[in-house]
């Protein structure tokens, strides 16, 4: 089928096979997409008019699909048509190509790759299918490891990987609650406080626990809290004019962590109970709690902070 008069350079005229290129929408989605991977690897190009490097792809996916004799099939969605599915993977850019095998999610790429890339692309995803209908529990095990994979691509502060893998398994597991919880921290490393609410409040309420939501959750208050208080240079220049300002000091901790500077926000309240461990009940030793529930257990700002605290509680 060719895409807006554009058809493989393989073929001249001739329209690929329905069954191995179609296009789709998002109502079809589940019934080209997932429920056809289970009989063979599905590419979900998603495109539109208007994309230059989307008319410079399609080519090459074309000719690879029918190269491959039905061992991958393609699905074509024009976003502006139907928005509904690429907005849940989190798209924010096209060309953008997703693989199904076995009814959920495995790969991705963005961008207009050449044909080398795009056959070296299906190559990987053909061989890493499963062979016939996935295996009880073949599913979850996938859908924890793209979890695992979105974690590490979050913590290397690839976002645009991290919310396109969170957002793939939940448009399989609309209410995974781990997919959910790394969406939240995603949108908060992105500055979008009010997206990350929003798919907190999505997390069903039997799975409003665990270290992973109460961390993100906590994380979510202090952003929210910081974006009330001053810019850390006003705060810093308080500060300097008068030491003893430890309200200063304290909404400085608070803006240093909403800029992902933990362990200056920790030295920033231990510094404040060095001056005045009373101030506001314990405030500064509250507040730098929290600050270790958001960051997690292990992170390195944690670990030294509480050495910093035990400095101060037990010398």
């Amino acid at each position: 089928m060719a895409l807006n008069g554009l058809t493989s350079p393989a073929s001249g005229s001739a329209a690929p096979p329905a069954a191995l290129i179609q296009d789709s929408t998002d109502r079809a989605f589940k019934a080209d997409v997932i429920d056809a991977s289970l009989e063979a690897p599905v590419l979900v190009d998603f495109w539109a008019p208007w994309c230059g490097p989307c008319r410079q792809l399609t080519p090459s996916l074309e000719k690879v699909i029918k190269e491959k004799a039905g061992k991958i099939r393609l699905v074509k969605i024009n976003i502006d048509e139907n928005p509904s599915i690429a907005g849940q993977l989190g798209i924010q850019s096209i060309p953008a190509v997703f693989a199904f095998a076995g009814g959920r999610p495995v790969d991705a790429f963005l961008g207009a790759l050449p044909e080398s890339e795009v056959r070296r692309f299906a190559d990987k995803v053909i061989a890493a299918a499963p062979a016939g209908q996935p295996a009880a529990g073949s599913i979850e095990e996938e859908i924890k490891n793209a979890i695992a994979a979105a974690g590490e691509a979050l913590a290397a502060g690839d976002l645009n990987q991290a919310a396109q893998i969170y957002g793939m398994v939940l448009q399989h597991q609309p209410d995974n609650a781990a997919a959910l919880i790394g969406m939240a921290r995603t949108f908060l490393k992105a500055g979008e406080p009010e997206q990350a609410q929003a798919a907190l409040d999505a997390v069903p309420e039997a799975e409003r626990k665990g270290a992973d939501y109460t961390s993100t959750l906590a994380a979510l208050k202090l952003i929210t809290e910081a974006a009330q208080l001053s810019h850390a240079d006003e705060l810093a220049d308080r500060l300097a004019r008068n030491p003893d300002d430890h309200q200063a000091r304290f909404d400085l901790a608070v803006r240093y962590n909403a800029e992902g500077r933990r362990l200056e926000a920790a030295e920033a309240l231990v510094a404040l109970m060095r001056r005045d461990r009373t101030w506001n009940e314990d405030g500064a030793r509250k507040k730098l709690l929290e600050l270790f529930e958001a960051w997690g257990p292990k992170d390195p700002a944690t670990l030294k902070g509480r050495r910093l605290l035990s400095s101060v509680l037990f010398s």
